[in-house]
């Protein structure tokens, strides 16, 4: 993978975009530090769709395995409505 400096990348973004789709992802760097990364979409849709299972895989597997992956509140975490005044 290659390295740009974020003032490179900036003045010469067509040819990090050929880059990209020519030599695979290309490293955007500031002071050296290590910012992000540039990919073609072909590349960031097949990372997608690997690191997130889809709904079917979820069902097909146990349901602990299930029970994982859905978002939930903490147990003994109760939300309540604010009471508004009558003369509101």
């Amino acid at each position: 993978m290659q390295s740009w400096p974020a003032s490179v990348a900036k003045a010469r973004f067509s040819e990090l975009l050929d880059a990209c789709l020519n030599d695979g992802p290309q490293l955007i760097t500031r002071g050296g530090a290590e910012l992000g990364v540039l990919m073609s979409l072909d590349v960031w849709r097949r990372l997608q769709s690997v690191n997130r299972p889809s709904l079917k895989q979820l069902l097909m597997e146990s349901s602990a395995q299930v029970l994982e992956h859905l978002p939930s509140r903490p147990r003994g975490v109760a939300s309540r409505r604010r009471v508004l005044p009558t003369n509101w």
